[in-house]
This record gives structure tokens, sequence and C-alpha cells, in this order.
């Protein structure tokens, strides 16, 4: 199959599943967005009010402010491909519960083996677990970790800085070296599609780039 087809399966699927209680509140499934082949995959915590409404990934201020973060390093929005761990806005916009993030995973999984991108930025410490379980976002942001042949960078939540300034400088510095990122993923061995699975127990490797 396809990539864009099962990236359109997932969104169907997506919007009537009942996996987990965040469908009683759901108005729009936010399966994601971009272009099936993209390079960069993003993957945010979960759906905001405004996303819930659209149906749209990061349409909010943290979406508009990860829009400047991306120009001011020459991509645009239409370029990288941008989903979350959790597909429904959980209530409230707390964070996700072990049960939904893990009824939700089966269509995360297949959404990465599809595009199959050579750099994976998590936004947030949710999103950041799945790929690196025991690490703190304060210490592992922006370090690269080379799982399997692909990139894993671990980045602050955009929503994060727009709640703490003080985050601001961070959040920007981490962003500065994904151009750099990913032209060393462009030169790396081609990974296979199924290569990135959440039950492989191989250790991460830290890679000394910055």
């Amino acid at each position: 199959m396809e990539a864009i087809e099962v990236l359109q399966h997932v969104a169907q699927e997506t919007a009537a599943c009942t996996k987990c209680a965040l469908h009683h509140s759901r108005k729009k499934a936010v399966p994601g967005a971009g272009p099936a082949d993209a390079q960069i995959m993003f993957i945010g915590e979960g759906p905001g009010f405004h996303e819930n409404e659209q149906g749209l990934p990061f349409v909010g201020a943290a979406g508009k402010f990860l829009d400047e973060l991306l120009a001011g390093i020459g991509l645009r929005r239409e370029q990288v491909y941008i989903t979350n761990v959790v597909k429904c806005r959980p209530p409230g916009n707390r964070d996700p519960q072990t049960e939904e993030l893990t009824a939700c995973d089966p269509y995360l999984e297949r959404q990465i083996q599809a595009i199959n991108p050579k750099v994976i930025v998590t936004l947030g410490r949710f999103s950041m677990a799945k790929f690196l379980p025991h690490a703190k976002i304060s210490a592992a942001h922006g370090r690269p970790v080379n799982v399997k042949g692909r990139l894993v960078v671990p980045f602050f939540h955009p929503a994060a800085a727009l709640h703490q300034p003080s985050l601001r400088p961070a959040v920007e510095a981490d962003f500065a070296k994904l151009p750099d990122l990913i032209r060393q993923a462009a030169d790396a061995p081609e990974v296979p599609p199924a290569a990135l699975s959440p039950e492989d127990n191989e250790e991460p490797k830290q890679l000394s780039l910055f």
C-alpha cells in the first residue's frame, strides 16, 4: 500500500475510533497533515481547542509559533509532516493518559512506517517518552539520538515557550540545529520502513553533534 493510502486509512479510522474515552468529547479527530514523503516528522502531544474544531494539527497559538520557527530556518509547514501522539483532544487540554497513548500508538506507528522520515522531532515530553521513556526533556532537548538509523530529536513543545517565555531562547536554538540534522540524515543509509518499533529494546545511541 502506498504511503498516501496508509495516511488516508489512518485518517478515516481515527475519525470513527472508539478505542478510548477521548472519542466522547471529540468534534474532529486530528490524524496529522503534511506530505507522505516528508523527510522530517514533528510529533506533538495532543490536539487543542482549535485543532478539535478544524481537524488539523497545530492551528492555534502554538501552531503559529511553530510556523515562525520553521520559517526562521527556511522551512514551510507544507514540507513537513505534523501529528500528535493522541489524535483526539484531551478534555481541558490535560495531559494524555496511558490508556489513551496506548490506544493511539498503532495509528502513529503506521504513520511513521508509511512516511519513513529521516528525522523525527518530538515536541514535548509525552512524544519524547515514546522513544526515550526515561529521559528528562530539560536535559534531552535538542540532542539528537540515533534510533535504528533514524534521528530522533526531542524539543520542548512550542506551547511551553509561550507559557514560559524563559524557554523561548532554548526552543529557537534547538530549531536552529535542524538544517544541519536534516542534511546529515539525508546522507545516512536508507532506513527500512518498519525499522522503528516500540517493542525494540535496542538502546538508543546519543550523538555528539552539538
